[in-house]
């Protein structure tokens, strides 16, 4: 692991960085090959040199960035959650929807490998 994701993690009480970590095994599962850094202040993943996702810890809630493109595309599963333009808030005290995830970031593996979904994966 990227040691500023490391010390990134480790700042937060133990709950969060669970959340955290769990996070970051999605998006290693759907996205092996992605290099994963630290922007913006948050852990960060790129595929074929382009941004692929980010996360970041709060103190009620983990934020899940999948560019706007990512958000737009599953808006009507992101509804029942807090949102901005690229970003999601996932809250502490319920379970991360660890499919939708999942889903949303093998979307964005397939826009930066050029694809051309027909929306979001089943």
């Amino acid at each position: 692991m990227e040691k500023q994701v490391r010390s990134y993690l480790e700042k937060f009480p133990q709950a969060t960085q669970e959340k955290l970590l769990r996070l970051r095994s999605l998006i290693l599962e759907e996205a092996p090959d992605a290099q994963e850094s630290f922007a913006y202040g948050m852990p960060a993943y790129r595929t074929n040199g382009k941004p692929l996702v980010y996360f970041a810890g709060y103190a009620k809630h983990v934020g899940f960035y999948a560019t706007a493109s990512g958000h737009r595309a599953f808006a009507n599963e992101l509804s029942a959650y807090h949102q901005g333009k690229g970003s999601v808030q996932f809250p502490l005290n319920e379970p991360l929807p660890e499919k939708l995830i999942a889903r949303m970031v093998r979307f964005r593996l397939e826009e930066n490998e050029g694809l051309n979904p027909s929306g979001p994966p089943k």
